[in-house]
């Protein structure tokens, strides 16, 4: 078996609300390997957006072991918690949180160029995925003058950009109409596949979840 891109062992999260404390997640096991992509399916409220808040290495308070690409996250320090992040991880959310006064190749090009890549090859990479989405002449249309879909495909555009070796998405198509979130994860699955990357999707939609390599659930804090 491959070595695989994220590994969870043991991982927990509680709050404290109103002085009790809420088990959020206890005791996730979970890898998922190199290309595979993989629904986290559960009802909203189950954990999913805290469990890939865990695996994005987007806060703390996590309890157990989170290894990416082979480094025990947790016992990094956040200068190399952030380089984690950069070098293997992308994300796309259910909002698609673009740079309103940058247009849809802008958006795609700034997190290439943070990752230290040039403006001009930032945005042969940035066309491409865009054009692959059905953007190519959408490119310098700021979010404003785009579709709820379009805008959603600029983010997906955006989370694959820096080539990660796992892409976290959280209901990504979860504020689009039934066709539009169709067509959207059809082009996003397709995409992924193609680009060789892993995925870790969460959603509620069975329906979707179907069209994934492999389904885990998220019940009461476990996976099932």
């Amino acid at each position: 078996m491959s070595k695989a891109v994220v590994e969870l062992r043991g991982v927990t999260r509680s709050f404290e609300q109103g002085g009790t404390r809420i088990d959020v997640l206890r005791g996730i096991d979970l890898a998922v390997q190199p290309g595979e992509i993989v629904a986290l399916l559960g009802p909203s409220g189950s954990g999913k957006s805290t469990l890939l808040q865990a695996v994005g290495l987007l806060e703390g308070g996590f309890g157990g072991e989170i290894v990416i690409a082979g480094t025990a996250a947790e016992k990094s320090d956040s200068g190399a918690r952030t380089t984690l992040r950069r070098d293997h991880l992308g994300f796309v959310y259910q909002f698609h949180h673009l740079l309103p006064d940058f247009n849809a190749l802008e958006n795609v090009v700034l997190p290439q160029m943070i990752a230290g890549k040039s403006r001009e090859a930032a945005e042969v990479r940035a066309q491409e995925l865009l054009t692959a989405l059905g953007l190519g002449a959408r490119l310098d249309h700021r979010p404003s003058q785009l579709s709820g879909g379009e805008q959603q495909r600029v983010a997906v555009a955006r989370g694959l950009a820096n080539k990660p070796d796992l892409i976290l998405a959280d209901e990504p198509t979860g504020n689009l109409d039934e066709h539009t979130s169709d067509a959207v994860l059809d082009q996003f699955l397709q995409l992924v596949r193609g680009e060789g990357s892993a995925a870790l999707i969460a959603t509620h939609n069975e329906r979707l979840a179907s069209k994934m390599d492999r389904v885990v659930r998220l019940h009461e804090g476990v996976l099932e």
